[in-house]
């Protein structure tokens, strides 16, 4: 009853909503095997920080510099974000619920997102590369967006598409640095140790972080159920057409419950970097 009420409202409020954005794909299939403490309840992408899921963190970046079309790549426990966007204003407005004879539901302070969602169940077992392959009718011939649903940045998305399209490459992943947790050790040829220091800001690799930017020339590299990560950017790396922004900001995922726990000490500081949108206006 109450879903069919919230998504009679939810009609309502979107009637009209006609602008053609480029689209967002977020990738929110998988089972948080290494974060299972709270994965076994909710897919990851729906584990909360500050409240509200991982998943409305990394929408909100998108939002902020103008990307609020959205194809959602479910997988594991998919009912739940369904359910969690059917009921979204339960979830984020003030309701009250009249049992009397009028037998009504009143929204207060329904201030929304202006997000257009598309919520696709892509399969339990699916790779990255096959749900990215089962989302090709939805993209049509058009250049997309595409992230994983369990890492936040501050990411500027905006020069991340200039970069993409002064590169002409079929796709542009953002090469974030992940830094060093333990310290160092140097060692001779016999495995003897010649010194240890402590980690440094120098110290670090560039991985994909997600936040990519697509043109639909990349189906063609998608053959069938595959990880994404493997011969798909392989191959267009081998073809050179996979470039890297080198981004030095602010990315994290949350792979674990550590994970989890700095991201909340970090939004709970009221000084969580991601939280871009709180300024007046992208860059």
């Amino acid at each position: 009853m109450i879903i069919g009420v919230m998504a009679s409202i939810f009609v309502l409020v979107f009637v009209g909503y006609t602008e053609a954005w480029m689209k967002a794909v977020i990738l929110a299939g998988g089972y948080g095997t290494r974060i299972s403490e709270e994965s076994h309840l909710k897919p990851k992408p729906m584990i909360e920080i500050g409240g509200k899921p991982i998943l409305w963190h990394i929408m909100k970046l998108y939002s902020y510099y103008g990307f609020s079309d959205f194809i959602i790549c479910c997988g594991y426990m998919q009912h739940v974000i369904k359910q969690w966007f059917a009921n979204y204003y339960l979830y984020n407005c003030d309701v009250t619920f009249d049992f009397t004879e009028k037998n009504r539901i009143t929204v207060h302070n329904s201030e929304v997102e202006e997000w257009k969602v598309t919520l696709i169940d892509t399969g339990l077992n699916t790779g990255t590369g096959g749900r990215i392959k089962q989302i090709q009718k939805y993209i049509g011939n058009e250049t997309f967006m595409l992230t994983y649903g369990d890492g936040v940045s501050n990411v500027n998305l905006k020069e991340l598409l200039q970069y993409h399209q002064a590169g002409r490459s079929v796709v542009t992943l953002t090469a974030a640095k992940i830094r060093q947790r333990f310290g160092i050790l140097s060692m001779d040829a016999d495995s003897r140790i010649t010194s240890f220091r402590e980690k440094s800001e120098n110290d670090s690799e560039r991985v994909n972080a997600g936040f990519m930017v697509l043109e639909p020339e990349v189906f063609d590299y998608i053959e069938g159920d595959v990880y994404f990560e493997k011969e798909p950017l392989e191959n267009l790396a081998r073809d050179g057409k996979l470039s890297a922004y080198k981004f030095d900001g602010f990315w994290k995922p949350m792979d674990t419950m550590r994970d989890k726990k700095q991201l909340e000490e970090l939004w709970d500081s009221g000084e969580a970097p991601w939280k871009v949108w709180q300024q007046k206006g992208p860059e």
